[in-house]
C-alpha cells in the first residue's frame, strides 16, 4: 500500500529529510487508510510552502494523551494520514 497522491510527496520529501519514521500502516480504525508517523514535530507552515497542497488535505491534532498525541496532515478524500508529534506549546 502507499500513500495517496496528495500525501506521497510530503512523505518523500521528508524522507530526504532524513526523519525517522515509526509507524506505517492503518492507524485508529478502518477509516483510516495508511498512516505514516515520524519521530518529529512536523513543520505544517514549511510543508505547506514546500508543497502544493490539496484542499482535501488538512491539517489533524489529536491531545488525548491516553491513544497518543500526534499533528500533522490528513487526506479527507483517502483517508491517509502523515504524522509528527505535537510541538511543546501543544503538549499537555
Amino acid at each position: 500500500m502507499a500513500l495517496c497522491e496528495h500525501l506521497a510527496p510530503i512523505d518523500a520529501d521528508l524522507h530526504e529529510q532524513g526523519l525517522a519514521e515509526t509507524f506505517r500502516g492503518q492507524a485508529w480504525s478502518n477509516n483510516c487508510r495508511e498512516w505514516v508517523y515520524f519521530d518529529a514535530v512536523l513543520d505544517l507552515d514549511e510543508i505547506r510552502a514546500r508543497h502544493q497542497i490539496a484542499p482535501c488535505v488538512q491539517e489533524h491534532v489529536n491531545l488525548d494523551t491516553h491513544n497518543g498525541t500526534e499533528r500533522g496532515l490528513v487526506c479527507h478524500v483517502h483517508h491517509d494520514g502523515v504524522m509528527g508529534r505535537l510541538p511543546d506549546s501543544m503538549a499537555l
